[in-house]
């Protein structure tokens, strides 16, 4: 069974993250998870904050969090009524990165989805700041939809990657999963100065001929005499425009190349502006 944490803020996006992950694992038997946090909302004005209403206020905010949740559930069945799929609700006053953590070991979930930015973030950044905590504290696989992204069937995924990283088997399983019942092309792109693999290298890359075996995988090499942060997501983006991409996968862990573009640097600057889902794998919790 597919155990799936859906984040929400009852926003257009949130929902369209919704929508995507119903259709994406509609084949598999899934348990959906459907949360909001509404500590912030309790919070959000605290010059009418005091002690003597802060239960109403928590009672009041409690109350319609779960509303909108039965809500939400009430809309996406009757998108996709699909017998192979329970949705449970979890309203909580707490913070978002905090109850996602929790939720993911409590549950064991195998995937967060949501979507890249909520109602209130910067219209200009690719990554709302939900997001962003989430991909960086939260140990689980994260799938980010864009706002506005219309479901494809994820027929062309692209995952770069300079197989130094020992890849998580289960991880594998499930991004193998996901796309072996659209028979997916995964284009495994290295981007590189010298073509020639180490030891190390060969063995990472068997290691993931191995786990993605059901699907039709294509090793690739880019060469470039530059493969610093920027001009590695240049090549990545014109790739993806270039081949017709439908996913964009890669591994975030300490000291990777994907944790320097997401949180030492400014993701707008690096010009990644990504209009297709977004799979981080082997997320780390950091100090």
């Amino acid at each position: 069974m597919r155990k799936i944490l859906i984040p929400t803020d009852f926003s257009e996006n949130a929902m369209n993250a919704l929508k995507y992950a119903v259709e994406l694992f509609k084949y598999e038997i899934s348990e959906f998870y459907i949360m909001h946090t509404y500590q912030d909302d309790i919070y959000a004005d605290e010059s009418k904050l005091s002690q003597d209403n802060l239960k109403t206020v928590t009672a009041t905010a409690r109350k319609k969090s779960h509303k909108k949740l039965e809500k939400t559930v009430e809309t996406i069945k009757s998108i996709s009524p699909n017998p192979r799929h329970n949705f449970n609700i979890i309203s909580s006053n707490n913070l978002l990165v905090d109850e996602a953590d929790k939720i993911v070991d409590e549950q064991n979930i195998d995937v967060i989805v949501m979507g890249t930015k909520g109602e209130t973030d910067d219209k200009i950044l690719t990554f709302g700041s939900h997001t962003l905590q989430v991909l960086k504290y939260v140990q689980c696989p994260v799938l980010a939809i864009p706002a506005h992204y219309k479901y494809n069937q994820p027929k062309h995924i692209l995952f770069p990657t300079n197989y130094m990283i020992p890849y998580k088997r289960r991880e594998l399983k499930l991004f193998c999963e996901m796309a072996s019942p659209y028979r997916a092309v995964i284009d495994v792109l290295y981007i590189s100065k010298t073509k020639k693999l180490s030891m190390r290298q060969k063995d990472n890359q068997n290691f993931l001929k191995e786990e993605l075996g059901k699907n039709t995988i294509n090793f690739k090499i880019e060469n470039s005499n530059q493969v610093s942060n920027k001009h590695i997501v240049s090549i990545i983006y014109k790739y993806i425009k270039e081949n017709q991409v439908d996913m964009l996968v890669m591994v975030n862990t300490r000291h990777s190349f994907l944790e320097n573009i997401l949180f030492k640097s400014t993701i707008n600057e690096l010009s990644l502006h990504l209009d297709i889902p977004f799979l981080t794998l082997q997320n780390m919790k950091r100090n």
